[in-house]
């Protein structure tokens, strides 16, 4: 079975592009095969994975505005079953540029479509914006986490991405779904964070998942050495409840035999 799963949430600094990284890292150290799609202008997922931005030859922009095949901007990563398609700062005018395209919202989802058997997983990570190129991801998409971090305002604007995510349903993609609400940032010694976690819960129930990922020294300190958390330190807190994350999904996905 293949799924995608788009990161969103247009709140910037809400750890997404960390969540992205090193999901997509656990998922491949279980043995899952894994495509992660770097869907960002500011192409930190890429970057963060060892990918030299200035060597790329092939990035999702040159794929979508070109209509090139997605396997052109596939590169391999330090991590076995893990491959990624990096962004490029230029597709930052994407949105513009393919305005007057016809079937504009779809042309993520036709390219991904010829590989998607390929992959048990293919993670899309969004940019902290609502525009078209997300609204391509949401498209693609078989379903959305959505991280919100412990912090004030973190409620702020997911009533936004919620309204976006009915209309992709409603227009574009009917199957589109929640997979879940991610807490990030947790810092269990603030009152203030044990709140929106309480918060989240009463709202959301049973969409947010179980595992909750902490505020981590080593979370924020691997993509500047391009790698995820994994490979900079697998015995971190930041390793290792990803890795919880990567099991609850692999879980939730799996039928169960009886």
């Amino acid at each position: 079975m293949s799924k995608i799963i788009a990161l969103a949430n247009q709140k910037g600094g809400v750890g997404k592009t960390t969540t992205s990284m090193n999901l997509s890292a656990s998922l491949a150290t279980l043995e899952k095969k894994v495509l992660l799609i770097d869907a960002d202008p500011q192409a930190n997922s890429s970057s963060g994975m060892g990918v030299d931005i200035n060597l790329v030859e092939c990035s999702l922009y040159h794929v979508l505005i070109n209509h090139l095949d997605i396997r052109e901007a596939i590169y391999t990563t330090d991590i076995d079953g893990l491959d990624i398609v990096p962004s490029h700062i230029d597709l930052v005018g994407a949105e513009i540029e393919m305005l007057n395209e016809h079937g504009r919202e779809k042309v993520l989802k036709n390219l991904l479509e010829p590989i998607r058997k390929e992959y048990d997983y293919i993670l899309i990570d969004c940019s902290p914006s609502l525009g078209l190129i997300t609204v391509n991801a949401l498209t693609a998409a078989d379903s959305v986490i959505i991280p919100v971090q412990c912090e004030y305002f973190a409620l702020e604007g997911i009533s936004k991405l919620l309204n976006t995510i009915k209309i992709v349903k409603s227009k574009l993609n009917p199957s589109l779904s929640i997979e879940g609400f991610l807490l990030t940032m947790y810092d269990s010694r603030l009152r203030l964070a044990n709140q929106i976690y309480d918060e989240v819960k009463r709202h959301f129930r049973e969409l947010v998942f179980k595992t909750v990922i902490p505020r981590n020294v080593k979370l924020s300190e691997a993509p500047s050495h391009g790698m995820p958390a994994l490979l900079y330190d697998a015995d971190s807190a930041g390793a290792k409840t990803h890795l919880k994350l990567a099991e609850e999904i692999i879980k939730k996905n799996t039928p169960s035999s009886n």
